[in-house]
């Protein structure tokens, strides 16, 4: 039986650890914290996922939550004109629905799950010193921890990274008592609501650890109005600047949210880091290879919520060449083979995330205009969220984007 050391217990170490072990693979998995310790402390992220990566939970049947979290059903974009209100605003129906489990719920009980399967939890914020001496004991270890000392193993890539400082000052909170769009009253979407030259505003449905909530998600640039939650530590003060700043430049949902609560007193995130690319296989000092996996080797910036579905994307990935290679060795041209399949997926979202974050090229800004009155372009932007790939049709280049729009225009 192949020995597999996973290091990192967030949403692609445990579902490769989960799915390895069903396979009959004897997984060790290595956290820093305990399932109580992730369920009781502060949420990780925003995480909605959709239809492509939950069929990846769904096929190894660790969508626990699926019957109780909310269905997102589209994907809506509003844009604040210079008089405060809505300059454009439009909803893109999804083809399959997405939905946000709050990562302490799924982390906590998956792994509570590996443990009560019989696999190997270690409770142990893993140093270099430990990869050293766990590399001469399995057949392969994975880093899946995206901070610390074990991520700066891995150099940056800088073909595939081209920015060097962050380029969101990012700030979540989880609420209870948000009212319904009107427009659409019983239909779920995650709305992004952009503020031009400043930043944007991303509400969405969420389940988190008391049920039903929404998620509210400021992401401002760097040293801009928006950028103001540094050093705010309780989550009902950062509610409420949250709330301010909603209220001052996105009133439209501001109007809904004037009943809202904080869910719990770990319900708040704020912080900032660099988007980044990195070498997917690391050396260590006793001569051991360690291959990087999840936030470790791809890093995107959350505008486009595209981090929990990249890091199911490669877990897929890593398992399918796992399984594939059978009992040969797991050398460095096998790791950096696949991962450079996982970059065929990532490598999309990458340059989409990445273009997302830069000020919008004229085309895309008239793009985004015309797709509130054509059905079919705000479906199809939507939808983009699940098969970022799609968008090398006609998002990037001008001419492209035009005859796509003369195409439709014309059906």
């Amino acid at each position: 039986m192949r020995k597999i050391l996973v290091v990192g217990a967030g949403q692609s170490g445990l579902q490769l650890a989960l799915g390895l072990q069903s396979h009959g693979y004897e997984v060790t998995l290595m956290s820093n914290r305990t399932p109580d310790e992730i369920r009781t402390g502060r949420i990780m992220s925003t995480q909605c996922m959709f239809d492509s990566a939950l069929r990846h939970e769904r096929d190894l049947q660790l969508n626990f939550w699926e019957s109780q979290t909310p269905r997102i059903e589209g994907i809506g974009v509003s844009v604040a004109g210079p008089d405060g209100q809505r300059a454009v605003d439009w909803v893109g129906r999804l083809s399959g629905y997405a939905q946000a489990v709050d990562q302490r719920v799924k982390m906590a009980g998956w792994m509570e799950t590996f443990a009560r399967r019989g696999g190997q939890l270690v409770i142990h914020g893993a140093a270099v010193s430990d990869l050293d001496y766990f590399a001469r004991m399995y057949d392969l270890v994975l880093v899946t921890a995206g901070k610390g000392e074990l991520v700066r193993l891995f150099g940056r890539d800088a073909a595939r990274s081209p920015y060097t400082e962050p380029q969101r000052a990012l700030a979540a909170v989880y609420v209870h008592g948000l009212g319904p769009r009107p427009e659409h009253p019983d239909f779920h979407a995650a709305r992004c609501n952009l503020v031009p030259g400043l930043g944007e505003l991303i509400v969405q449905p969420v389940l988190t650890t008391s049920g039903h909530a929404d998620a509210l998600f400021w992401l401002g640039r760097p040293g801009g109005p928006l950028d103001v939650f540094a050093g705010v530590g309780d989550a009902d003060r950062q509610l409420a600047l949250t709330l301010d700043l909603m209220e001052r430049y996105t009133p439209w949902e501001y109007a809904r949210a004037t009943e809202v609560e904080v869910t719990d007193p770990g319900a708040a995130l704020i912080g900032r880091y660099t988007p980044v690319v990195r070498h997917p296989v690391a050396r260590l000092p006793g001569g051991g290879l360690v291959l990087g996996a999840g936030d470790v080797v791809v890093a995107n910036d959350p505008l486009t919520g595209q981090g929990s579905n990249s890091a199911t994307k490669c877990a897929a990935v890593y398992l399918a060449a796992i399984l594939d290679h059978g009992d040969a060795e797991f050398d460095e041209t096998w790791m950096r083979r696949t991962f450079e399949r996982f970059w065929r997926i990532a490598g999309p979202v990458t340059k989409w995330t990445n273009t997302m974050l830069a000020p919008p090229a004229e085309h895309v800004l008239g793009l985004i205009g015309v797709a509130e009155g054509l059905p079919v372009v705000a479906d199809r932007f939507a939808n983009g969220f699940d098969d970022p790939a799609d968008f090398e049709g006609y998002f990037y280049d001008a001419e492209k984007t035009s005859a796509y729009l003369s195409e439709v225009a014309g059906g």
